[in-house]
């Protein structure tokens, strides 16, 4: 039967060029069930996405699911006595970030299970670079290793809570957080020197490796080093050696991942349009022995990429940088204009938005600051300047490359002088940040009742709606003309500065330079 591709999307015909490739690379295809035993997913949930899963009872009264996921699914069928080579082509059911509901999302990708060696990865990752070159435009597979990571965080801290804190920063490209997180925890901070080199350690292989080769002598990891280099020489004189970086802020769940992981990123697209690894420790969970590696290309995320632009030109080279309005914008400004950065438009008294020095290479438009986050993290601007109430709250997807030093404050509980907290009664909590009060409830193992509002949260405790406030405080003025104080300071507040993980792949240098002029004039605030 002859198929007339014009007919066919653009997606459908990426999806049939993508069976081919793991096809002639000796993978079989796998085939699921739209459904799984519900007892699959809740015995792994750390695993998932997300732990919102769409649950039914069939007709024998058993709990099943539609499937979140497919990789659990693939080890729960395999056994450990081959290694086997599969590809996949599946629907999964997932909560989406940007709707309230669940999408059905379109995954395609490779697993290998089995008896799995260093070339095995390599080929793995070959595999990833390739899938990223038939999607087209301009794209980067970020290589990392999960397990020189947990060798510097270990050197850190014996604390497995607070070494996943550390990793965590490293994964935002959060150097300030974690030294923060050192003096918190009363730790030399001469300690995380390795990690906040790993950090910094980002770039082409064969810039990278020789540094990170003494690191890992150093932090004893020397196997970790030598599969890494093993798994990239694949790559050593073909084309692709060029989209190849080694970047450390790639990690995953340290409960499932281990070794080699990365991530793919094509320029025009937000997030990552492909993630993979391997995933040993979660083979070990669910009892078996084998080893395993493997990718999922997030076919979703392509929806709005076509022929037209999945070509492969040069990034625009103008930086997009989302300014909070108002008097922490200005303050905001005066600083990048001070490092070098500025755009004499926009001082000019008019109502417009948007403002560009082409000479710099800077664009700058004015966004209410709680939507800062929304701006970078959806890609509309490479970078901005948002609250770290905002971060904690809202939790983007994004790097935090800095702390700005200003917009000091507080996040705190605060309640009418005298107050006790009957720990018999459930307490009631009014404020606009539902997940950082929650959060910090949980944490003291406290049942609470949240009451979210918008404005004028300092009466609430005043007419009886709830027992406290959780909100910011920077001079505590409204507070004691409320008749109010602060009985717990949560975490203190600041400007960060924070980057769209996709445009730093892609517009790193520039990014990169803005981070160190705003470093500057920091020191000599």
């Amino acid at each position: 039967m002859n198929i007339n591709d014009s007919v066919l999307s653009y997606a459908e015909r990426l999806n049939f060029s993508l069976r081919e490739l793991y096809s002639q690379n000796g993978y079989q295809p796998y085939r699921m069930s739209k459904f799984e035993d519900y007892d699959l997913y809740s015995r792994n949930m750390d695993f998932l996405v997300s732990d919102r899963v769409i649950t039914f009872t069939d007709l024998s009264g058993k709990l099943k699911a539609l499937k979140p996921d497919v990789t659990l699914s693939i080890i729960k069928n395999h056994t450990d006595d081959a290694t086997r080579k599969l590809y996949y082509n599946e629907n999964v059911y997932r909560v989406s970030k940007g709707a309230d509901g669940y999408k059905e999302i379109m995954q395609a990708g490779v697993e290998c299970i089995g008896d799995v060696d260093n070339a095995l990865v390599g080929e793995s990752l070959m595999l990833a670079a390739k899938s990223l070159e038939l999607i087209g435009g301009n794209f980067v597979l970020d290589v990392s290793d999960l397990d020189i990571l947990n060798a510097a965080a270990e050197q850190v801290t014996d604390s497995k809570p607070l070494q996943d804190e550390l990793v965590k920063c490293v994964s935002e490209k959060n150097a300030h957080g974690i030294l923060s997180l050192c003096e918190n925890n009363g730790i030399d901070p001469a300690a995380a020197d390795s990690l906040i080199a790993l950090l910094t350690m980002c770039g082409a292989p064969d810039r990278v490796l020789p540094k990170l080769s003494d690191l890992c002598e150093s932090l004893d990891c020397r196997d970790a080093y030598e599969e890494l280099s093993e798994a990239l020489s694949v790559f050593q004189d073909t084309p692709l050696l060029s989209r190849i970086q080694i970047d450390f802020s790639v990690v995953g769940d340290r409960s499932y991942y281990n070794g080699v992981i990365f991530k793919g990123f094509l320029s025009g697209v937000p997030d990552s349009v492909l993630s993979g690894g391997r995933y040993d420790k979660l083979l070990r969970r669910m009892k078996r022995s084998a080893k395993a590696v493997g990718f999922a290309v997030y076919l979703d995320k392509l929806e709005r990429v076509d022929e037209t632009t999945a070509v492969d030109v040069p990034v625009d080279s103008m930086l997009n940088v989302a300014l909070p309005k108002g008097r922490l914008g200005e303050k905001v400004y005066a600083m990048f204009e001070a490092a070098g950065f500025p755009c004499p438009s926009i001082k000019e008294n008019n109502r417009k938005l948007i403002f560009e020095n082409p000479e710099a290479g800077v664009r700058y438009f004015w966004v209410k600051p709680s939507d800062v986050a929304i701006y970078v993290e959806r890609g509309a601007a490479d970078i901005g300047v948002a609250g770290k109430d905002i971060l904690l709250e809202y939790e983007p997807e994004v790097y935090e490359l800095l702390d700005l030093g200003f917009g000091k404050c507080r996040m705190a509980v605060a309640a009418p002088k005298g107050f006790e907290d009957d720990r018999r009664r459930t307490l009631r909590v009014a404020t606009k940040f539902s997940k950082i009060a929650a959060d910090h409830y949980a944490q003291k193992g406290r049942d609470i009742d949240i009451v979210h509002l918008n404005g004028s949260i300092e009466i609430a405790p005043i007419l009886g709606l709830t027992d406290v406030i959780v909100d910011i405080v920077e001079t505590g003025t409204t507070l004691r003309e409320n008749n109010l104080e602060v009985v717990k300071n949560i975490v203190p507040i600041s400007a960060r500065l924070i980057a769209n993980k996709s445009s730093y792949k892609f517009k790193g240098d520039n990014i990169t330079k803005i981070a160190h002029e705003l470093k500057t004039q920091i020191e000599v605030m």
